[in-house]
C-alpha cells in the first residue's frame, strides 16, 4: 500500500511537471508572438527601409545557425530516447553535443553582432541616426529580439549542463527523466522562436 502511495505521488509529481513547463512554453509563445507582431506592422509601415536595411545581414551566417540549432534539437531529443533505454554513456554524448552546438551558435552570433556593431549598425549609432527613422527599427527589433532568443539559448545550455551532471549523479535515469523530457521541451521552444525569427530578419527582403 505504501509503495503504491509513493508511486502516485511521483507519477502525479511528474504530471504536475509537465503541466508546468507547458504553461510556461506557451507563456513564451504569447510573448514572442506578441513581438512579431510588432515586427510585421512596422515592417508594414516602413517596407522599403525594412528590405534595404535587411540587405546588411549575413544569410549565409543564418542559415548555418538555424543548421546548427536542428541538428541540438535532433541530438537533445535522442538524449532523451538513449535515457529511455537506459544507455547513460550514449545520453551524456548526446547531452554534451547540444551543449557544445548551442555554444557554437552563441559564437557565430556575436562576430555576427560585432561586424554589424562595427559598421555602426547598433541601436543609437550616427550612422543609423543618419540612415532615418525605418533603419533604426529594424535594428533596434532585430538586437532585441535576437538578444532575447541569445538569452533563452543560454539559459538552455545552462540547464543541458546540469542535465549532464544529474545524469552522471543518477538523479536522471531510465526510470526518472522527466526533467530531462522538460529540458527537451524547452530547448525545441528556442529553436522553434528562432525558425520564425530566421526568415523574419534574413529572407523576408
Amino acid at each position: 500500500m505504501e509503495n503504491n502511495t509513493v508511486h502516485n505521488l511521483e507519477h502525479r509529481d511528474d504530471e504536475a511537471s509537465r503541466i508546468g513547463m507547458w504553461l510556461f512554453i506557451f507563456s513564451e509563445l504569447l510573448f514572442f508572438g506578441g513581438l512579431f507582431i510588432v515586427y510585421s506592422v512596422y515592417r508594414f509601415r516602413n517596407q522599403e527601409a525594412f528590405h534595404l536595411a535587411a540587405t546588411e545581414l549575413n544569410r549565409t551566417v543564418g542559415t548555418i545557425n538555424t543548421i546548427i540549432l536542428m541538428f541540438s534539437s535532433m541530438t537533445l531529443s535522442m538524449s532523451v530516447t538513449s535515457m529511455q533505454r537506459n544507455n547513460k554513456k550514449l545520453t551524456l554524448g548526446l547531452l554534451f553535443v547540444t551543449a557544445l552546438l548551442g555554444v557554437i551558435f552563441i559564437v557565430n552570433k556575436y562576430f555576427e553582432w560585432g561586424l554589424k556593431i562595427q559598421h555602426g549598425l547598433y541601436p543609437g549609432s550616427e550612422k543609423l541616426h543618419e540612415l532615418g527613422y525605418g533603419d533604426t527599427l529594424f535594428f533596434g527589433l532585430y538586437f532585441a529580439m535576437t538578444g532575447l532568443h541569445l538569452l533563452h539559448l543560454l539559459i538552455g545550455i545552462i540547464l543541458v549542463s546540469v542535465m549532464i551532471a544529474f545524469v552522471l549523479k543518477d538523479k536522471i535515469r531510465a526510470d526518472k527523466f522527466v526533467q530531462l523530457d522538460n529540458i527537451g521541451l524547452y530547448w525545441h521552444l528556442v529553436d522553434i522562436i528562432w525558425i520564425f525569427l530566421f526568415p523574419l530578419f534574413y529572407l523576408i527582403t
